[in-house]
């Protein structure tokens, strides 16, 4: 065997190493999906499906279902993106799956999660246009004819969120700017939860960005940095929540996202939450927590109340 195929050419620690074959390993507790199954929860009563959102590229995605109380009961629809760096994580692993099954039970909201192509071998911005091509896909389901009975049947489309954590949630603010700046008919898009989000970082070093990202101009990239997007102002929905944690290594940009949506001209309203005492998306690696539940509380009343 030829010897190369085993020679490490970039290390990205604690999410990945690329050989020089081309290969790619992840790494760490998400390097690997631990699915969940889908069906019904006993404990929520919860039910979730995969359904294939475009042919072309394999997309899927997981809807959750919470427990139905009527035949004709619309519910809130969340289109969630999930976190891991561009690169690790998906709606069928255990951990976002558990997650997204307790809030849609706690919301009483039908969500769908995106389970979007991942760098490094789809490299950046696949993620977001993939991401932004399953809210259209979902966006065909809002006079009842779409492919999938549960949004046809279930959802409201007159109160549709987008969310996500740490790179979802900059996937979240994407697909927000897509939606108001192409003027995308049929959902009505309320707010945006935006969970201890990634854009960028402070001094425009990420060199595992850049591997992700060949393409990326620093500083004057929208993506990473909301400021230089000429499209802001346009994002739709009137509300974001952003939610922040004391001891996260991005809490800063968090804080400076607020800012930035309340120095546009963007005229909606911001929410800012901050978790005392834990780090960067503790909720997931850290269910058990007892910070959680009012993390959770907080992105319930956001979708419950408007």
């Amino acid at each position: 065997m030829d010897s190369s195929t085993n020679e490490v050419t970039h290390e990205f620690p604690p999410y990945f190493k690329v050989y020089k074959g081309g290969r790619v390993e992840r790494l760490g507790r998400f390097g690997g999906i631990d699915r969940a199954p889908t069906g019904l929860d006993p404990k929520t009563q919860v039910q979730s499906k995969d359904v294939v959102v475009c042919s072309d590229t394999g997309v899927s995605a997981r809807i959750f279902l919470p427990k139905l109380t009527g035949p004709d009961h619309r519910l809130p629809l969340v289109v969630h993106y999930h976190g891991g760096a561009f690169c690790i994580g998906s709606p069928f692993s255990r951990t976002f799956h558990n997650f997204l099954v307790n809030l849609a039970s706690e919301a009483n909201a039908v969500i769908i999660s995106v389970d979007y192509r991942l760098a490094p071998e789809h490299l950046l911005p696949i993620a977001h246009e993939d991401s932004w091509a399953a809210l259209q896909w979902i966006a065909n389901h809002s006079k009842g004819q779409g492919a999938e009975p549960w949004l046809n049947e279930h959802a409201d489309f007159g109160r549709v969120f987008l969310a996500g954590e740490s790179a979802g949630a900059n996937i979240a603010h994407y697909v927000a700017v897509q939606a108001g700046a192409t003027g995308l008919a049929g959902p009505n898009i309320v707010g945006t939860l935006i969970l201890h989000p990634y854009f960028g970082s402070k001094n425009g070093e990420d060199n595992m960005y850049k591997y992700m990202c060949p393409t990326s101009t620093g500083f004057d990239d929208p993506l990473l940095y909301p400021e230089v997007d000429p499209n802001l102002g346009r994002m739709a929905g009137g509300r974001v929540l952003v939610c922040v944690a004391e001891n996260d290594w991005l809490k800063d940009r968090g804080l400076g996202y607020c800012e930035t949506l309340r120095k546009s001209n963007w005229d909606g309203a911001v929410e800012l939450y901050e978790t005392e005492g834990e780090g960067h998306g503790f909720f997931l690696l850290n269910p058990t927590s007892d910070k959680v539940e009012p993390l959770v509380k907080v992105l319930v009343d956001f979708i419950k109340h408007h």
